[in-house]
């Protein structure tokens, strides 16, 4: 009876359910969170979590075994000098990309949100990003032929008369020795080149939020050109700047690929953790490798989060 009476009042179970979700929003919005954050939980954390725990257990270097006695030697040796030094060397490369990709992006973000709109905004868009449509390895290896000796960077260096300070300042090798294809310039190129769009793209957006009658009160009390941008248009694209450089410094930190390809010979902590794991075997070390970008990152997001970087994404 109670069936009919619903059927002939028109309150079927899928009309009562999203009654009852309209009436309580909370509900119908944890309903659409449990998948992801399933999802998110069981399978991201958790395996991220199996593998930090892997950090503890004990390889043997005579088997090449790993046994589950836990010890905290590999996290340990993370500060032995050699490792220590593939730590600061790559934390040193990321830091510097992030400075540079912020120096030649902020020109170029500040023309496309001040100075151009319509189909002229919409081609610098499409050649921003268009970069990111081709493939991260073909770039790589594209970069490789252009630093080589013989490339197109090494003819520009030949004819601006830069290879001698290049060689003295930089402490590359000149003819006679290696390209920039086997220096941490031409690694350093290589970097800013791949994430440049990501550091373009959020200041953009933050100068675009910027209100013009500022730049006009700015004008009307006086101040220059100069002072406008130190004093108003800088610090307020500064959450923009640290937007991009999470991307710009979370990238370079774990990448394993540019410094296998480009540069000189020496580890990355990306590379450390492929290589550990790959060639050796050892999987406990490479899981406390791969604790040092989480905690570095970690870190440099909770300094960027007091420069309002998560409020410009």
């Amino acid at each position: 009876m109670s069936l009919v009476a619903d059927k002939a009042t028109g309150f079927t179970p899928l009309r009562r359910l999203s009654d009852l979700l309209y009436r309580r929003p909370n509900l119908y919005l944890l309903m659409l969170l449990i998948p992801p954050l399933l999802w998110f939980g069981a399978i991201y954390l958790g395996s991220l979590l199996n593998l930090l725990w892997q950090g503890f257990y004990t390889f043997d270097d005579f088997t090449m075994a790993v046994t589950p006695d836990l010890t905290l030697a590999n996290f340990a040796a993370l500060f032995n000098p050699a490792n220590f030094d593939i730590i600061l060397r790559t934390l040193s490369m990321a830091v510097a990309v992030s400075l540079a990709s912020a120096v030649l992006a902020f020109p170029i973000a500040y023309y496309m949100a001040r100075y151009i709109s319509g189909r002229t905004k919409a081609f610098f868009y499409i050649a921003v990003m268009m970069p990111m449509w081709a493939s991260y390895i073909v770039k790589t290896y594209a970069w490789t032929l252009l630093l080589a000796k013989g490339g197109v960077a090494q003819w520009f260096i030949q004819q601006l008369h830069l290879q001698p300070l290049l060689q003295l300042v930089l402490d590359i090798p000149g003819v006679g020795g290696s390209t920039l294809s086997t220096s941490h310039l031409g690694r350093f190129l290589v970097f800013v080149y791949i994430w440049l769009p990501f550091m373009i793209l959020p200041i953009q957006a933050a100068l675009e939020r910027l209100p013009p009658s500022l730049l006009q009160a700015s004008a009307d009390l006086g101040a220059k050109p100069r002072q406008t941008f130190m004093q108003v248009i800088l610090p307020l694209s500064v959450p923009g700047i640290a937007a991009g450089s999470i991307f710009t410094f979370s990238l370079t930190l774990g990448d394993f690929i540019v410094p296998q390809l480009v540069g000189p010979p020496g580890y990355f902590i990306g590379s450390m953790v492929y290589a550990q794991q790959g060639a050796i075997g050892n999987m406990p070390m490479a899981a406390a490798f791969t604790l040092v970008p989480i905690v570095l990152i970690a870190v440099y997001l909770s300094i960027v989060k007091r420069l309002g970087a998560f409020d410009a994404l």
